[in-house]
């Protein structure tokens, strides 16, 4: 078990901040695992305007600002977990993501729901290696 002595919080103003109680990031030893993204501009905290195509960049947006706040990018990133309020957007967030990842893509779920915070229709979280 990891002593939390060895958990280094990341926090950046260049990504929402969290609306909860939890850490933008957290790395234990070569790992980052960066907390869930919706499509919030990091200065107003206001969801974006647009389609989930509009809001899925915005969350790419958010992780590559806490995974460069880590010390790392999402060109390393191993492990992603795609929320949807709606299956059908799942062509949409694919398209988005052929954008900002090239092979080996990381592994990937991606998970149904009924609802996501804020009204948002993607939630993206990562984790990522240093």
């Amino acid at each position: 078990m990891t002593d939390v002595t060895d958990l280094k919080v990341i926090e950046t103003g260049k990504a929402p901040k969290a609306i909860g109680p939890y850490s933008q990031a957290i790395i234990v030893d070569n790992l980052v695992f960066v907390s869930g993204q919706i499509a919030l501009e990091p200065e107003d905290m206001r969801l974006i305007d647009g389609d989930t195509s509009d809001q899925a960049e915005q969350v790419f947006r958010n992780l590559r600002a806490v995974a460069q706040a880590a010390g790392t990018s999402l060109s390393r990133a191993v492990k992603l977990t795609v929320y949807l309020t709606d299956m059908a957007d799942f062509a949409d967030v694919n398209e988005v993501m052929a954008r900002h990842f090239s092979e080996p893509f990381p592994a990937r779920a991606t998970v149904a729901v009924k609802t996501l915070p804020k009204n948002a229709t993607v939630e993206i979280d990562a984790i990522l290696t240093l």
